[in-house]
């Protein structure tokens, strides 16, 4: 991969008309008027633009800004992983168009696929309330990351530890009545990466309306 830099050149052109003694006197006096702010082009006196290469660069990818964050699989142990900090790092990551929210009170954000239940991702892990009440499910693989002051940032290995124990053990979800309950999932049924999916059968098979229910 290469870094470029390219410099974009508009043309603005006005024509103005003088009396001189001379083709010379006459450009002269043009100018004098221009710099003196007589003549003020904007965009309507666009012509043209060009774009050209100016520079280019190898761009040694071991060397571009990482961070340390934790990514949850359904189905899966949470695993500690090291992504780049660009908007398209965190989108290959949970394999969409992501989506943020806070719901704890320590410097964390959940990154997530925004349509993973509209997309009918598998079922991944609750979130609950302080009482232990389920509110909301995240469909799809999500991050845990660090907040900055202005971005996302590494986790902390305190917050690394604390949030890998929170989400250690996936969950199944299953539907009783009008609720949905979630039950942690035995470690015998848990899959290790690359492995084929255990946990088909027991995911919750809901319609559009019910995964967006939560």
């Amino acid at each position: 991969m290469k870094e470029y830099d390219i410099s974009i050149v508009e043309t603005l052109e006005k024509t103005v008309t003088v009396k001189a003694d001379s083709k010379e006197a006459a450009e002269e006096m043009v100018r004098e008027q221009y710099y003196n702010s007589e003549h003020i082009l904007d965009a309507d006196n666009f012509k043209e633009v060009d774009f050209k290469l100016t520079d280019e660069r190898e761009i040694n990818l071991d060397q571009l800004p990482k961070m340390d964050v934790l990514l949850v699989k359904p189905g899966m142990y949470p695993q500690p992983i090291q992504i780049g900090c660009e908007l398209e790092d965190l989108q290959k990551a949970v394999g969409g168009d992501i989506q943020a929210i806070y719901p704890f009170d320590d410097p964390v954000a959940l990154v997530m696929d925004e349509e993973g239940k509209m997309c009918g991702k598998d079922l991944n892990r609750g979130l609950r309330m302080e009482n232990g009440e389920l509110y909301d499910i995240i469909a799809g693989d999500f991050l845990v990351v660090g907040l900055g002051e202005e971005d996302f940032s590494s986790l902390s290995p305190e917050l690394m530890k604390k949030f890998e124990k929170q989400f250690h053990q996936p969950e199944m979800f299953i539907r009783m009545g009008s609720k949905i309950m979630g039950m942690y999932l035995p470690d015998d049924r848990v899959k290790k990466p690359d492995a084929p999916d255990k946990v088909a059968d027991l995911k919750l098979h809901k319609s559009t309306h019910d995964r967006d229910s939560l």
